[in-house]
């Protein structure tokens, strides 16, 4: 692994992350043997709006039975809610090891692992053959990712032929500077932000046709301006991104809710064809 693959892997690493899970669930009173997806719904979708988006996306295409790669799949939230909503197959990769070792360990928590995987590996060398799936899914990815021609010829290489490629992302919406600690970046260094339309050249020029895209920009905002102030009047909650991101939860948070207020960044999801 090259030496930004270990820094980003480092940026999100929380050791024991399965074990401080299972003790929060404790703390909340669930019982371990009988755990449901729903126990686990705060903490296991990193990205804006959590479980609401990956439904919202879910539901622009049908999506049953089909079989599905997240790039960049996290703790594998989304891949379960496929799995477990839509009777998909679900593989994950993230390159974070740990963050790999707790997705399988929830899916066999909560009855999933027979219809998901998850698999440690780089998003622009996916250890997969080419027209292997149905769909392919990545949210909250590409900011840690310089090479984008790469991530996203993947993408179309491992898609079967008129399958989708569904995202829902974090753009540059202008070329104002961007202040970090972000959930993605602590510096600069670790961020590699675009705008929207760099997308859309490098997908119309692999092949890819765009069939719709929203912009999701004052969901966000809403969604943020919620969060932080439920976490002001309560503290943090027992099983939230909290046990991802520790003390630096709220200056990140404030900071993305900000840059979008401001104009800086946009959230925008979407859905192209091969």
């Amino acid at each position: 692994m090259d030496a930004l693959n270990q820094s980003i892997e480092a940026h999100y690493l929380k050791e024991n992350l399965y074990g401080e899970i299972l003790n929060r669930l404790k703390e909340k009173g669930v019982d371990l043997n009988h755990v449901q997806r729903s126990d686990i719904a705060g903490v296991d979708e990193f990205h804006v709006r959590g479980a609401a988006v990956s439904k919202e996306l879910a539901s622009t295409l049908p999506l049953k039975g089909l079989k599905v790669l997240d790039m960049g799949s996290g703790l594998g939230g989304p891949c379960r809610l496929l799995a477990d909503e839509y009777d998909c197959h679900s593989t994950g990769i993230d390159l974070s090891t740990e963050f790999v070792n707790t997705a399988n360990a929830l899916s066999k928590l909560v009855g999933l692992s027979q219809k998901t995987h998850f698999v440690q590996g780089s998003a622009t060398e996916l250890p997969f053959e080419d027209n292997s799936f149905d769909v392919v899914w990545t949210q909250h990815v590409q900011m840690n990712i310089p090479d984008k021609q790469k991530f996203y010829s993947e993408a179309y290489r491992v898609l079967r032929p008129s399958g989708h490629f569904l995202y829902y992302d974090i753009f540059r919406k202008n070329g104002d500077l961007v202040t970090y600690p972000m959930p993605w970046a602590a510096h600069e260094g670790l961020s590699f932000l675009f705008k929207g339309e760099e997308m859309a050249k490098i997908m119309a020029e692999l092949g890819f046709t765009l069939k719709s895209k929203t912009d999701q920009t004052e969901a966000g905002i809403e969604f943020f301006t919620s969060l932080l102030a439920r976490i002001k009047a309560y503290g943090p909650p027992t099983l939230g991104l909290n046990v991802l991101m520790g003390e630096s939860t709220k200056p990140k948070l404030t900071n993305l809710l900000e840059h979008f207020q401001k104009g800086v960044l946009l959230l925008e999801s979407g859905v192209y064809q091969k």
